[in-house]
């Protein structure tokens, strides 16, 4: 599995110092670190930035972001981009944008979010890779409604002895709880660049200030654990004792 780490992280000398040899997701609403990590970084992938537009009440910029694409998907450090996404748009809208989309499919990457219909989830799987997201009733990863709604997707796109037929992303899922219960061949988030500037959550006899450091214990917190082989409802706790597991 690769662990994706979101960008941007300050300052940018420690951000070098700690995603060499890593691999990164570039979003294209922080795209000021692109450059250093198709540099420095072992791969990395585009993000449309449509979560963090939709965040800010603001619309998506789908031609800046094909053509921003068209721009890096040549570079050899970049493996593949995330088709433009609405995340509270109809299954139409967001079908439409797949249409819409210029790139080739090897490169391109379909969202299905969560609260959208199983149907539409079996008609993305003809696309090499199929990321997952989470919203609407299910924006929370991690609850039992969650699960619940994954485990129905991984019937879907695994065979009958839990293997997916399509390479699979999950999106803000880089939660070892989560990803290490899932067949994925990928995920990420940004919680590292994230974490490493809150002191508060830094404390103990010995506390490090560096953010490189800082960066390097998370990421290896996260990169010691890999996804499962295969799916299997039995391995979530959140499914204990309920009847529907049968």
């Amino acid at each position: 599995m690769i662990h994706y780490h979101g960008t941007p992280m300050t300052p940018v000398a420690d951000m070098v110092k700690s995603f060499a040899a890593k691999h990164a997701m570039v979003s294209f609403e922080h795209p000021e670190q692109m450059e250093v990590c198709a540099e420095i970084c072992q791969s990395v992938v585009l993000d449309n930035g449509a979560f963090s537009a939709w965040k800010q009440q603001k619309p998506h910029d789908f031609e800046g972001y094909a053509a921003w694409c068209g721009e890096w998907l040549w570079h050899p450090a970049v493996d593949w981009c995330v088709i433009p996404d609405k995340i509270d748009g109809t299954e139409d809208e967001n079908d439409k944008l797949m249409e819409l989309w210029p790139h080739a499919p090897a490169q391109s990457v379909p969202v299905w979010h969560l609260h959208e219909s199983l149907e539409r989830l079996q008609r993305l799987m003809k696309w090499p890779r199929v990321a997952l997201g989470s919203s609407g009733e299910f924006a929370t990863i991690g609850t039992d409604s969650w699960w619940l709604r994954m485990a129905e997707a991984m019937d879907v796109v695994c065979d009958f002895e839990g293997r997916p037929v399509v390479k699979l992303h999950g999106l803000r899922m880089l939660d070892p709880g989560v990803f290490s219960k899932l067949p994925f061949a990928s995920a990420d988030s940004c919680n590292v660049a994230r974490n490493v500037g809150i002191d508060q959550r830094w404390k103990g006899t010995y506390v490090t200030k560096s953010r490189a450091v800082r960066a390097l214990i998370l990421m290896e917190r996260i990169e010691r654990h890999a996804s499962c082989a295969a799916w299997s409802a039995d391995q979530i706790d959140a499914y204990q004792n309920m009847e529907l597991l049968g």
